[in-house]
């Protein structure tokens, strides 16, 4: 127990806005600092194991109580006070009351390892800006007993894992209890909240934790509790871990617990209801399922009323372009696992995720179909990610251009006043109000104001920070490993150009790319005046061999006493490693093959502290890539032998080392500056600062996502009638749509076309029995491409027809030929509704024969 003048530490350390506030941090500091370096910046572990006499010094000591009254008061207006979101609300009728957020891994701090990698990190980062915004999320995650794992090597470099058992009292968490019926209204009295959720013909059972992301709740299901049995236990046991019925059980905790945690959560507290539910990848789509039932389970709606419901308030982020990266399970298990889920027929479950396109194999169930399928909006997480997303998934909308499939983009972004360097942020911290330049309370061009000498030494200083960390982690690591570890105390300088290389290690990122010409890069790294030095850190799943390989043949290469000083990896890559990394780093390098990074948000977590991006245009990169931000490596996506395609890609990576990025690090004047460096650093931080926000990223959504969510959700929801009879209109165009076609369709311009005149078209269209203001007539103009079909193409709507002889329909159009080319065109229909939420939504479309 803490005496009673610091008994707001504990409620400090219960929120996790500590971990990117530094007011709150420097005061848990000030509490033994010492002890908060060997707790590894715990605030629950500092608070539980520091000398009791401390804390009656810290009692009487008015100026350590003046900050802790000062860091309480702040967080309570943090957590009361109207943010952005409330103002946006104040003038959006549609903006949503609430938003459910639920993702299988959540990276908020090193402290509640909850994570793998980049989706996680991008997660947490959602959170935070979600809740420096004000914008009302509830969070939905797992907590694994296991987390991941914890990375070491051995002594030929081989990745070893260990999962340390995590004990969720002694983290930055609180069970949820019912307190209805207690004597006391306080957080610790009632019963632990137990969620149950059908599996397999058995009961699990979950408790739930609360951890507290600033104005953010995080409902954490944790499956080990007594009601379960051995097996059932586990559940929850390692992320990530696990053969497919023990990650299906996950995804049914997750997806349907998830939904359940919340309803119990909000009527515990009073939190309003979410309104628009996101699925942050397929890993969370039985939430869907789960809504389905809660529908069918109220007595109002069918099966297709409620899927409407659904549809209309989800939204699904797919996050990776990768198909293997994607869950699929045998549709047999699915069967068994769902034929509990009354009243939700299992046939239709199935349906949800059937891979019932041209490719796809009927005996799987795809996750991330049913993603889309249970959500009426979608997104990938780049815009070049968005176009590999429409061509992946094209088969679910076959009849349809690549372009107009219904999936849009929002890219990723990272979370400021966690990644940037606390010198750094101070730097651009700014008293006025959003402008042309300030954002968020920073103002992103004040590098271009600051003198060029403290830009530099505030560069060095990061690189020292990250030296220092590098060689404690690289002696702990080879102590590990039995090598001698006298050695680390000299590697890496402060004064050499430092390259960063940090992620997972699938296969298609290419960790060892930069190993295609090893002599090169010795050369490199040895050069007597101008070396280079790289740091490199990153894990591979466990059960990825190759990966592993992979890690293991760079650490062969680093582990050389000839480049040891200049290129070492850092074992147990995580969010403390990270937070020193980037800053310390003055090039981020990024090599995977074109088109299968997503995103790639370590990049901007490296730009926002002044380091310039050496990367393929891919993911975010491709997006924002301006020379004055950092270099694009040539991809040679046209190569079909990978063996060659990389040899060219390293080739061109070692010439962009050599013959570009040293000569402008080492290009300094007569104070030791280099000024055409420094001038690169403040271009980045002024120009990608505001765009790689995850404040930006969060506001998208918000406008472009969670708004037209709430707005269909309410719409469709209105009465149970409206869903009701959208989803017997949508039965009725389906079974109605053979009937629909375009009979004739003839050119009113003549033989010759100029650029400049207009084209009139006419077409006989057959309704069937469908009426005129359910379908809409298109012409479909575009750019005639090598093999005779449409490209670049612009939908352009016909006025309301006239009906004509033998039940046709007559439309008339032009359409401005704009530009020089061979350009075709041809005459569509589609289904219209005003609940549509695209033209591509129901998948039909009607065209000419042969069309």
């Amino acid at each position: 127990m803490l005496p009673e003048p610091l008994s707001g530490l504990s409620d400090l350390a219960l929120n996790l806005r500590w971990c990117w506030d530094a007011d709150t941090r420097e005061l848990f500091e000030s509490v033994d600092p010492v002890l908060w370096a060997e707790t590894a910046h715990d605030p629950v572990r500092l608070l539980a194991e520091v000398d009791p006499a401390r804390l009656t010094e810290l009692s009487a000591d008015r100026k350590f109580i003046r900050h802790l009254e000062l860091a309480r008061a702040d967080l309570t207006e943090y957590l009361s006070a109207d943010r952005w979101y409330q103002e946006y609300a104040a003038s959006t009728a549609d903006a949503p009351r609430a938003i459910g957020y639920f993702s299988p891994e959540f990276g908020i701090t090193e402290v509640l390892p909850q994570y793998s990698g980049g989706l996680g990190i991008l997660a947490g980062d959602h959170l935070k800006a979600a809740s420096d915004l004000g914008v009302p999320i509830i969070g939905v995650g797992l907590l694994y007993r296991h987390g991941y794992f914890t990375q070491s090597l051995n002594l030929s470099g081989w990745q070893q894992e260990r999962y340390p058992m995590i004990d969720p009292n002694s983290l930055p968490l609180r069970l949820l209890r019912d307190r209805s019926g207690s004597a006391s209204d306080t957080a610790d009295d009632g019963r632990p909240v137990i969620i149950e959720v059908p599996l397999d013909g058995r009961t699990l059972h979950a408790q739930v934790w609360v951890a507290e992301v600033g104005r953010v709740p995080l409902l954490l299901l944790d499956a080990d509790v007594e009601q379960n049995s051995g097996t059932d236990r586990e559940v929850t046991d390692r992320l990530y871990g696990g053969g497919a019925d023990h990650r299906l059980a996950q995804e049914i905790l997750l997806g349907i617990g998830g939904v359940r945690a919340i309803r119990a959560y909000c009527a515990i507290t009073g939190a309003a209801a979410p309104e628009v539910f996101h699925t942050n990848e397929g890993h969370a789509g039985f939430l869907g399922l789960e809504r389905i039932r809660e529908y069918l389970s109220a007595g109002e709606l069918d099966f297709d009323a409620a899927l409407e419901e659904t549809r209309a308030a989800t939204v699904f982020t797919t996050h990776t372009p990768v198909p293997a990266g994607i869950d699929r399970f045998d549709r047999d298990l699915i069967a068994r696992y769902f034929e509990h889920l009354d009243p939700v027929p299992v046939d239709r479950v199935l349906a949800l995720g059937a891979e019932d396109y041209e490719g796809g194999d009927p005996g799987k169930f795809n996750m991330a179909v049913m993603g889309f399928r249970l959500a009426q909006r979608a997104n990938g997480v780049s815009r070049l990610h968005g176009e590999v997303s429409r061509e992946m998934f094209h088969g679910l909308w076959r009849l349809f251009d690549t372009a107009e499939v219904p999936i849009t983009s929002i890219t990723n972004g990272v979370h400021h006043q966690t990644w940037i360097h606390p010198a750094l942020l101070a730097l651009l911290e700014s008293p006025r109000g959003d402008g042309d330049t300030v954002l968020d309370g920073y103002d992103w061009s004040a590098l271009e104001r600051t003198d060029r000498q403290t830009i530099w030494a505030m560069k060095r200083q990061m690189r020292i920070d990250l030296i220092e960390m590098a060689r404690t982690r690289l002696a702990a690591s080879s102590a590990n490993r039995g090598i001698p570890a006298d050695w680390t105390a000299e590697v890496l300088d402060p004064d050499v150009i430092t390259f960063g290389f940090a992620r997972r290690v699938p296969s298609y990122k290419r960790l060892t790319l930069m190993l295609r010409d090893p002599e090169r890069l010795r050369r490199l790294l040895t050069d007597p005046d101008r070396p280079i030095q790289i740091v490199i850190a990153g894990k591979s799943h466990p059960d990825d061999e190759s990966g592993k390989a992979l890690i293991q043949q760079m650490v062969q290469f680093a582990d050389a006493a000839d480049v040891r000083h200049r290129i070492v990896f850092l074992p147990d890559y995580d969010i403390s490693m990270a937070r020193p990394l980037y800053p310390g780093c003055d090039v981020w390098m990024n090599n995977p093959l074109r088109p299968y990074e997503a995103c790639g948000t370590s990049g901007m977590k490296a730009a926002l502290n002044g380091a310039a991006n050496l990367s393929i245009r891919d993911g975010w990169w491709d997006e924002w890539y301006d020379p004055a931000y950092g270099w694009a490596i040539p991809s040679a996506e046209g190569v079909d032998d990978p063996a060659q395609r990389d040899d060219l890609e390293a080739h061109a990576l070692y010439d962009i080392i050599e013959n570009e990025i040293i000569e402008r690090f080492y290009d300094t004047d007569n104070l030791g500056i280099p000024q055409r460096w420094v001038q690169t650093m403040i271009d980045t931080v002024a120009g990608l600062g505001p765009k790689v926000l995850a404040s930006r990223m969060v506001r998208d959504y918000t406008q472009q996502l969670y708004t037209p969510a709430a707005a269909a959700s309410r719409a469709v929801g209105s009465t149970p009638q409206t869903a009701a009879d959208l989803a017997a209109w949508k039965r009725r165009v389906r079974d109605l749509w053979p009937g629909v076609g375009v009979d004739h369709v003839e050119s009113l311009a003549g033989e010759t076309i100029e650029v400049g005149t207009t084209i009139g078209v006419s077409a006989l269209v057959r309704l069937g029995e469908l009426q005129p203001d359910e379908i809409e007539v298109q012409l479909i103009v575009g750019t005639v491409g090598p093999d005779d079909e449409l490209v670049d193409v612009r939908c352009i709507p016909f006025p309301a027809g006239a009906d004509a002889a033998d039940g046709l329909r007559r439309y008339q159009g032009q359409v401005d030929t704009e530009r020089a080319g061979s350009i075709g065109y041809t005459v569509r229909v589609v289904p219209r509704h005003a609940r549509l939420a695209s033209d591509a939504e129901l998948g039909l479309a009607a065209f000419p024969q042969g069309g």
